[in-house]
C-alpha cells in the first residue's frame, strides 16, 4: 500500500513539475526592439491618415433594369483598402458610402461619380459576369441598394449569384468622408 502512495505521489510531482515547465515554456521571450518590426496596430482608430483607397460593396443579388442598378441583400458594411506603398485595409458602413454622393461637398461623388466594375456569380455555370458602370444617386431601402448608373462596358445578363462591387475613386484624390468614420487596419508600409 505504501508503495502505491509513493508511485501516485512521484506521479503526481511529475506531472506537477510538467505542467510547470510547459507554461514557462509558452511564455514568449521579452520582446526587444531589435527583434520586433514595426508595431502593427488592429482595431484601434489612431490619427484619420488621408490614404486613395477603393471600396468594395457586397451584396446577395444584383441586376440591371434600364439605367439602374439593384442590389439586394446589400452588406450593412463595405470594404476600404488602399494599395501599395500603405496596404491597409478596413471597412465602413454602407450607409457612411452611400453619404458619398452628398450634393453639398465639394468633393462629393454627385458631383464625379465612380466608375465601379460589378461582378456577379452564375450558379449555373459556376462562372462570372462583369459590368463597368458609373454609379449615381443612391438609395438605400433596408437591404436594397439601387443607382442609377451609366453602363461602360458589359451585362449582368444571366448572373444569378453573389455580388462584389469595386468601386474606384482613384480619379478622386481629395480626403473622403468615408475614411475618417472607417475601421482602419494598419499593413505593412
Amino acid at each position: 500500500m505504501n508503495s502505491l502512495r509513493l508511485t501516485a505521489a512521484l506521479f503526481t510531482a511529475i506531472l506537477l513539475a510538467g505542467a510547470s515547465a510547459s507554461s514557462s515554456a509558452q511564455t514568449p521571450p521579452a520582446a526587444t526592439p531589435t527583434t520586433l518590426g514595426k508595431a502593427k496596430t488592429v482595431g484601434k482608430a489612431g490619427k484619420p491618415h488621408l490614404i486613395p483607397s477603393m471600396i468594395v460593396l457586397n451584396a446577395r443579388g444584383a441586376k440591371l433594369q434600364g439605367k439602374q442598378l439593384i442590389l439586394d441583400g446589400i452588406s450593412p458594411n463595405a470594404i476600404v483598402f488602399a494599395d501599395r506603398p500603405v496596404r491597409a485595409a478596413g471597412h465602413a458602413l454602407t450607409a457612411h458610402v452611400i453619404e458619398e454622393w452628398g450634393a453639398n461637398a465639394p468633393d462629393s461623388f454627385a458631383k464625379d461619380p465612380p466608375n465601379a466594375t460589378v461582378s456577379v456569380l452564375n450558379k449555373a455555370k459556376a462562372s462570372v459576369v462583369d459590368a463597368v458602370l458609373t454609379l449615381r444617386a443612391p438609395k438605400l431601402e433596408g437591404d436594397k441598394l439601387t443607382f442609377e448608373v451609366d453602363v461602360l462596358e458589359g451585362d449582368l445578363a444571366g448572373a444569378d449569384g453573389a455580388v462584389s462591387v469595386f468601386m474606384d475613386i482613384i480619379n478622386l484624390p481629395s480626403p473622403r468622408r468615408t475614411s475618417h468614420r472607417s475601421a482602419w487596419y494598419a499593413g505593412a508600409n
